[in-house]
């Protein structure tokens, strides 16, 4: 069984932010794929497909490491 979960992002500004933040989630176990919406200046969207539920707290944590802000879930 596949979850998908949805995120916002503040701060990316490039396909370097997209990179860093992608990598840093996908090293999450059971995350199987990632998909972000750039809006440059604005809030990203991120589109997060696992074979297990994923908590926004894990989540925030992979997008701080990679140097960005989680604002919110949209699930």
């Amino acid at each position: 069984m596949s979850t998908e979960t949805i995120v916002s992002l503040e701060g990316l500004t490039c396909g370097h932010c997209v990179a860093s933040v992608t990598e840093e989630i996908e090293a999450l176990d059971a995350v199987t794929s990632v998909s972000i919406k750039l809006v440059a200046g604005g809030i990203s969207t991120a589109t997060i497909s696992s074979t297990d539920p994923l908590s926004t707290a894990e989540i925030s944590e992979a997008v701080a490491e990679a140097g960005y802000t989680l604002v919110g879930d949209n699930a």
